[in-house]
């Protein structure tokens, strides 16, 4: 079966190419094949192409996509805390004046702490530069994108993840400003230059 007549076969807005939409960078509603995709950026740099209208996704729908997220997180990061190092359940002994050492139990704890952080770095910053979405976000059809329409590469979708900490330790009003910024941007998306559309409006 060929391209043009496949069932998933979406068309290039600019040169009318039949391909899939994976292949095709979203500038709002149109869609632009990798080889029209510099040149149609150019032409909204000018003025000539219409300008970008985007769904932009708000707070609430994205709470669910964290939610999808976190429960993933939660289990992947469990099974390979137990794997790595092992219960960080600590039975006390019974000691008889003595001062029990915490030393240990903390260290584990600090160093759990450190491998949910990477695993959560690698976790988003993989999934958007590869498919611009976690799969939480990907369940709530959203897709973290340029302003322009174009992916994140690797280094600004890890950065994001950090920026994410930053807008939850101000007492999340980082994610907070998502619901009253007029493009849904929280401070982590103004920071990173991102913005949360919807994929299916």
């Amino acid at each position: 079966m060929g391209a043009a007549s496949s069932p998933g076969t979406v068309y290039c807005s600019e040169c009318g190419r039949p391909t899939t939409v994976e292949e095709l960078a979203r500038f709002g509603d149109t869609l632009v094949c990798s080889a029209c995709k510099n040149n149609y950026v150019q032409k909204l740099r000018e003025g000539a192409a219409p300008a970008v209208v985007a769904h932009y996704a708000g707070f609430w729908i994205r709470v669910v996509a964290y939610l999808i997220d976190a429960i993933i997180l939660g289990t992947v990061g469990g099974i390979l805390q137990v794997t790595l190092i092992g219960s960080l359940i600590v039975i006390p002994q019974p000691t008889v004046g003595a001062v029990p050492n915490l030393g240990p139990a903390l260290g584990m704890l600090g160093l759990a702490s450190l491998i949910n952080i990477a695993i959560a770095a690698c976790y988003e910053g993989f999934f958007v530069a590869k498919l611009s979405a976690t799969p939480g976000k990907l369940a709530m059809g959203l897709r973290v994108l340029r302003p322009d329409g174009s992916r994140l590469d690797l280094g600004r979708a890890i950065g994001r993840y950090f920026a994410k900490m930053l807008s939850a330790i101000i007492l999340c009003i980082g994610f907070i400003m998502v619901a009253f910024d007029s493009q849904k941007r929280g401070l982590h998306d103004m920071i990173c230059d991102t913005r949360v559309v919807k994929a299916r409006t």
